[in-house]
């Protein structure tokens, strides 16, 4: 059976790393987490967790989220040295 990968499972804080990327990027531009999630699409309660790198984040949401920040997918993750 192949375990279900979550933020437990996290060794490396791979999803802390993201979730850090994404609020100094959403800090940077002065929105707030409620718009963000707005602009992307995301519920607000989700964005909190992806923020604090409690879920795993699929690219889609990923590419969504970079949208929304005016940025490329590649520039969150290379900011999370990903």
């Amino acid at each position: 059976m192949v375990s279900r990968v979550s933020a437990k499972w996290d060794d490396d804080a791979v999803l802390s790393r993201l979730g850090a990327a994404v609020r100094v990027a959403r800090q940077g531009r002065g929105q707030s987490q409620e718009a963000l999630a707005d602009a992307a699409g995301i519920d607000r309660s989700h964005m909190g967790k992806i923020e604090r790198g409690e879920r795993n984040v699929s690219i889609l949401n990923v590419a969504r989220i970079a949208t929304a920040l005016g940025v490329l997918p590649s520039a969150l993750l290379s900011a999370a040295d990903l």
